[in-house]
């Protein structure tokens, strides 16, 4: 109990920074302006299978994250949370949040949505339960391979818009607004949601060491969703 009590305010900041990526993707989306990286796989995918996007996106993270292991990384609570749940907030929001009809509202969606995105990356980054299984595979391939960080990032994410714009998804001005906003809006929130572990929790915050280094990436301003 003495050990869960100093854990559940880093707990509870994850699971919020969870649930609103998820519903800053699917704003994102529902904008359609042209949508993140990731999410135009998604797209693209949605146009081969029968599903929905939300379930795509755990297909997705649980793939990617099968490919943290022969790049040696470890997945931590805040990894596998991601995986779970990120797909069934954005379906959720889908779900209550109608697509708006007019440019303006559309831009206001899009805007939302990106600035979400933003806050809620930070809040999921902050309490050090590990990285998204997309970073983790960006970093396991930077320490891997020894390629920078940013050209790590952009190795896959080139990679993954392409197939996803090859297959229907939809890649507009969002998306390169989306690409180049995304880490100077993060930079400034890492530390204001930074919470670091209490030192009963060392052994923990060892085995999620590479949420640092994705704090260090959004201070170079490379962090992507």
């Amino acid at each position: 109990m003495s050990t869960l009590r100093p854990a559940l305010p880093r707990l509870t900041q994850l699971l919020i920074g969870l649930f609103l990526y998820g519903v800053a993707t699917a704003l994102i989306v529902q904008a359609s302006v042209g949508v993140v990286s990731w999410s135009v796989l998604t797209q693209g995918l949605q146009n081969l299978v029968p599903w929905s996007f939300g379930t795509l996106t755990f297909v997705i993270s649980f793939v990617v994250l099968l490919l943290w292991f022969p790049l040696r990384q470890r997945p931590g609570l805040g990894t596998v949370l991601n995986v779970l749940l990120v797909g069934l907030f954005a379906d959720l929001t889908f779900a209550v949040v109608p697509e708006p009809q007019t440019l303006p509202g559309r831009i206001l969606v899009f805007t939302v949505g990106l600035v979400l995105l933003a806050v809620a990356t930070a809040c999921y980054i902050g309490p050090g339960y590990g990285t998204g299984p997309r970073d983790g595979l960006m970093l396991g391939i930077h320490e891997r391979f020894g390629l920078p960080i940013w050209k790590a990032r952009t190795l896959i994410e080139v990679s993954v818009v392409l197939v996803g714009w090859a297959l229907g998804g939809d890649l507009g001005v969002g998306t390169v607004v989306a690409t180049l906003a995304i880490g100077p809006l993060v930079h400034p929130l890492i530390p204001l949601f930074a919470r670091p572990a209490q030192p009963a929790q060392a052994e923990e915050t060892q085995q999620t060491q590479p949420a640092e280094r994705v704090r260090e990436s959004a201070d170079a301003g490379v962090l992507r969703p």
